[in-house]
């Protein structure tokens, strides 16, 4: 399989944790998103809406939008679960996918703050106001609704904490203040203390600038 990648996209970041988890073979193809590698016919061609990620399979076969693929990945390949057995319980977690994948991602991420800086003028104060907003917002919601840990779902690592990580990720690189959610921070804190999740850390990206 091979994985089109940008290190810092918190949705290619969810399939690189997830793929680790799962044991999954893949090589990771970047797609330099500041350089508009993902605007090229030849990316366009295979994924028209020209965002990342997009996951080839073996056969040569395209899917894109890292929910769907991760959805593919947990009904077809073995390896650990990431959905808990009930269907009530896994509904649960997909409702904690969803509050990231639909009600922070979308609204803050890198097309629609280089749209409010550039065709909206928006100053960078304002910019990160927006950003600090609508995360403070959705984590708020979230912190109600997790448990004690040490996972989203309790001894269970699931889609939820795939979903979380690379949101807290970002919320950091915007200095946004995790003291406010103590719950989501220890669960952060305890996945990036297993391999699968180093591995796939932004820094760790064969894409990623060298120090």
């Amino acid at each position: 399989m091979e994985l089109f990648s940008y290190f810092r996209s918190s949705a290619a970041y969810r399939l690189r944790i997830a793929f680790n988890l799962k044991g999954i073979a893949h090589d990771i193809r970047p797609v330099n998103l500041l350089k508009a590698e993902h605007k090229s016919e030849e990316y366009l061609a295979m994924n028209p809406q020209g965002l990342v990620p997009a996951l080839k399979i073996d056969d040569g076969r395209v899917l894109t939008q890292s929910t769907a693929i991760l959805e593919y990945i947990e009904a077809t390949q073995a390896g650990q679960a990431l959905l808990p057995s009930d269907e009530f319980e896994a509904a649960i977690v997909r409702s904690w996918v969803n509050q990231i994948a639909c009600d922070i991602h979308p609204v803050n991420n890198l097309r629609i703050l280089k749209y409010l800086s550039g065709e909206l003028g928006v100053d960078d104060d304002a910019k990160n106001s927006w950003y600090k907003h609508w995360i403070d917002v959705g984590f708020r919601a979230l912190e109600e609704q997790l448990g004690d840990g040490p996972f989203c779902y309790g001894e269970q690592v699931t889609l939820a904490d795939v979903y979380l990580v690379p949101q807290v990720y970002n919320a950091k690189r915007f200095q946004v203040d995790m003291s406010q959610f103590p719950k989501i921070s220890a669960i952060v804190d305890h996945c990036n203390r297993l391999d699968a999740f180093v591995q796939a850390m932004p820094e760790h990206q064969p894409d990623a600038p060298q120090s």
